[in-house]
């Protein structure tokens, strides 16, 4: 068994022994595993591997390494994604074969990535608009899928970049009204779902509909909170505090919003975060309202 590769996934995830034990077993029995390599009983490795997005015959290596290598880079390239760190997922996405994405849910997975890399950079539109479309089209319609809501979210952000307003709201609508809904399965249902939830709000407070943006948004900080996921968290409490600022809300208010931001960004070294807020934090100075109020 390849237990380094499990440590490997659980640090990539950025879970502490503590957060991945949480509910399944205790932090001993997982330290014990990581450590001394004593293997607990098969049910609870698997609800480990499983909350890691792992196969178990992934921590056997002879069994399916080709495919479960293209899982790990489609992860870690989510994962880049979600950092905002778009050259380094682009650059995991162009060596994948994507010839060997057998599975039709793999190749969605691919497209979504692709797709969100390519909006999010502000690429070729059409490039854009094909992964898209064949997520939409080839899921199956009987069922909800995640990924056509991500694909919904992503047709929303392409519309925005070329300043097409209505068709933007109108695919965002779309994912929204289903996410609601959406049962969370797994840790990368909690990604998706505030991936859903952060670009939708961050559209509404661009278009000035501030009462949508601040609902979706602290929904989305309540699913972190609930899941005890603090990625996207920074993001999303940013956002919030833009919003305050546009409203006119109370300065201390602002500041709460500003402190938590930050918190949450040293938290996940997320350093573009982190310089953005800076700038933020110079643009509220030089608000009135904040001109006896120091900010660290």
């Amino acid at each position: 068994m390849d237990i380094q590769r499990f440590i490997s996934a659980r640090k990539a995830l950025g879970y502490s022994q503590k957060e991945l034990s949480e509910g399944i077993c205790t932090q001993t029995t997982l330290s014990r595993f990581e450590n001394n390599g004593q293997i607990p009983t098969v049910k609870i490795l698997i609800q480990l591997c499983h909350r890691l997005n792992l196969g178990l015959g992934e921590l056997f290596p002879e069994v399916g390494v080709e495919e479960n290598e293209l899982n790990r880079q489609l992860v870690q390239a989510e994962f880049n994604f979600i950092l905002r760190e778009y050259q380094k997922a682009e650059e995991i996405l162009d060596k994948i074969d994507s010839t060997l994405l057998i599975e039709p849910r793999q190749h969605w997975y691919y497209d979504y990535l692709k797709g969100y890399v390519i909006a999010l950079k502000k690429g070729t539109t059409a490039e854009a608009f094909f992964y898209f479309n064949r997520i939409i089209d080839e899921a199956p319609k009987e069922e909800m899928e995640i990924l056509v809501l991500l694909a919904y979210t992503g047709m929303g952000i392409l519309y925005e970049n070329i300043g097409e307003i209505q068709k933007a709201e109108y695919f965002f609508n779309k994912a929204i009204t289903d996410v609601y809904r959406y049962p969370i399965k797994e840790t990368h249902d909690i990604w998706r779902l505030l991936n859903i939830m952060y670009y939708c709000g961050s559209f509404y407070a661009n278009i000035e509909d501030y009462q949508t943006s601040d609902a979706l948004l602290t929904h989305g900080v309540e699913i972190c909170s609930d899941n005890h996921v603090t990625y996207y968290l920074a993001r999303m409490t940013f956002q919030l505090a833009k919003n305050a600022v546009a409203q006119n809300k109370d300065c201390y208010e602002i500041m709460d919003l500003y402190y938590s931001t930050k918190a949450y960004a040293k938290i996940n070294k997320n350093m573009i975060e982190l310089k953005a807020l800076e700038d933020f934090k110079h643009e509220l100075m030089g608000n009135d309202a904040f001109s006896e109020i120091v900010l660290y």
